[in-house]
């Protein structure tokens, strides 16, 4: 039977029970994703080989304590996020102007464009990034974890720590200023909350997190039809999230996969001779 198709959960109890392909397997199996969690949060390669060091080092170390409470991803993601956290209290990991990729690409659609389609995803992907660079930390968190890596808003909370409802108080919020700073790349301009309008934005956004009561929904919706204003922000924050969602790194380049790989079997090797 190939790996891939081995449940995290079996990997996890044959890891427990010391099987070193096991742990190896399933942390192969997160990598590329602990890797653009990583970049995201940093904006720099290097800090992100750092975190996706770390956490496999760390998971390695500990899965004979993962009990299962929580998704495997939200394990490592936990673990992911406070490395970055000691890192940004070290003073690295700061937003900059310039973000170094290294070889790590950001997709937003798979189909080969033509030079002129090329340039304007080129566009927009430097406009995802930044955009995400300009959120605070905490806001910026939010908003890879549930729109970009695709956890649910209860796992979010487990990652972060904090409740269910503090997450999407957050996200509505971090979702909105993302629209605002997306809105000219993606041809509209960020207007300011119209007078007599609803906030259309975090309607849609509560909708999206199953907050909004079906009355409400169908009163935004009616609103929404008859209103070209409301219309086009809805639809810009639309247009923000797909940017969002399809903004997903590639895999670990050859040379960060290599160095991190090597320093796990060191580290491994080292624990059984000692």
């Amino acid at each position: 039977m190939s790996v891939d198709t081995v449940s995290d959960d079996a990997l996890v109890v044959a890891a427990r029970a010391g099987e070193r392909a096991a742990i190896q397997s399933l942390l192969e199996r997160y990598q590329d994703r602990i890797f653009g969690f990583g970049l995201r949060m940093c904006g720099d390669s290097e800090d992100a080989k750092d975190v996706l060091q770390e956490t496999l080092l760390a998971a390695a170390r500990t899965v004979g304590s993962f009990r299962g409470d929580a998704s495997v991803s939200t394990w490592l993601y936990t673990i992911a996020r406070s490395f970055c956290i000691k890192q940004r209290r070290r003073g690295k990991f700061e937003p900059t102007d310039e973000i170094s990729l290294d070889g790590a690409t950001f997709r937003i659609a798979t189909q080969t464009p033509g030079p002129d389609e090329q340039a304007a995803r080129d566009e927009t992907k430097r406009a995802v990034v930044a955009a995400l660079e300009s959120l605070e930390p905490a806001a910026r968190e939010i908003v890879i974890l549930r729109d970009i890596e695709g956890l649910t808003a209860a796992e979010v909370a487990q990652v972060t720590g904090t409740s269910e409802s503090a997450v999407k108080s957050r996200l509505h919020r971090a979702r909105s200023m993302l629209r605002d700073r997306l809105a000219s790349t993606l041809g509209d301009a960020p207007t300011p909350h119209a007078p007599g309008c609803p906030d259309v934005l975090s309607a849609l956004s509560r909708q999206l997190e199953g907050e909004l009561e079906p009355q409400l929904c169908a009163q935004m919706q009616t609103h929404v039809e008859g209103c070209p204003a409301c219309r086009g922000r809805c639809e810009s924050l639309k247009a923000t999230l797909s940017a969002c969602a399809h903004a997903s790194p590639g895999r670990v380049p050859e040379s960060v996969r290599q160095s991190v790989w090597t320093a796990l079997r060191d580290a491994q090797a080292q624990t059984i001779t000692t």
